[in-house]
């Protein structure tokens, strides 16, 4: 399994340079490079993580490690999908670095033994962890096509196109697929966090208990409830909301890492879900 972990961000890692190397030379076979390495690099992932499940018979998210690997399985299967749809063929230079990245976290964080806990055999537990974790990729591009948006807002306003504007799509391009983006994000989010009080209530006897990582995710929630709201009834579009999807991807990594850090709860150190 390490073999593949290794395999999985060397692809990854040739993957964000292939994108990068289209940025600045708009060759179309170095975008495909940079697609089919991904998706080498997420068949590589998908095997890891399966051989994983296999071994120890229960769902790989007990520790940090092992949610971090869902997590950038998570931001390549969304990423993969949502490139064959739109084809926003600039997405992969935000994209793969942080696939890149989150994998060489993982190979640098220590791979301690876990006991096996019926817990993790869970079907409430499985559907929460993959429905929050993929929603959660769908907010990360959005992220990334708000800092997009507002590079290629720059250089339109200062009348001053320099070196993105005839590399990035256009505005309304950028604004439609960041929308995107969120409502599906948004819809994974409200079905992992239902499954997760089921959950809850199979494990701890209650739905809710107002633990840390409970909260954040219930303020993750309204962010991103309160931003679709806004873009409905308001008209909040543009700027704005490619100004708060990077907010709201801020709060998310807040709730996905920092509250572990900063607060004790009954999800413990190692398990971010």
């Amino acid at each position: 399994m390490e073999l593949l972990i290794i395999v999985t961000v060397l692809f990854y890692m040739l993957s964000a340079a292939g994108y990068f190397a289209y940025l600045f030379i708009q060759k179309n076979y170095l975008y495909r490079s940079g697609f089919y390495l991904i998706l080498a690099g997420f068949v590589c992932h998908t095997l890891s993580i399966v051989s994983n499940f296999i071994a120890s018979g229960q769902f790989p998210a007990r520790k940090l490690q092992e949610t971090l690997t869902i997590a950038g399985w998570a931001v390549a299967c969304f990423f993969l999908v949502f490139q064959s749809r739109f084809k926003l063929k600039v997405l992969g230079i935000f994209a793969a670095p942080l696939i890149a990245l989150i994998m060489v976290a993982v190979s640098q964080v220590p791979n301690s033994p876990t006991q096996v806990q019926s817990v993790f055999k869970s079907f409430w537990l499985v559907s929460h962890v993959i429905a929050v974790f993929i929603g959660n990729a769908a907010f990360a591009l959005a992220c990334g096509i708000g800092v997009l948006y507002l590079l290629q807002e720059h250089g339109i306003k200062t009348r001053n196109p320099g070196f993105f504007f005839k590399r990035l799509p256009s505005l309304d391009m950028l604004d439609a697929t960041g929308y995107t983006c969120i409502i599906i994000g948004f819809t994974l989010l409200t079905f992992g966090l239902i499954t997760g009080f089921v959950y809850a209530k199979t494990v701890w006897g209650r739905f809710w208990s107002w633990d840390p990582k409970e909260v954040w995710s219930g303020v993750t929630w309204l962010f991103y409830a309160a931003l679709l709201h806004e873009r409905l009834t308001v008209g909040w579009r543009g700027r704005r909301a490619a100004i708060m999807a990077i907010i709201g991807f801020a709060i998310l990594l807040f709730t996905f890492l920092g509250v572990n850090l900063f607060f004790k709860g009954h999800h413990g150190v190692f398990t971010t879900f």
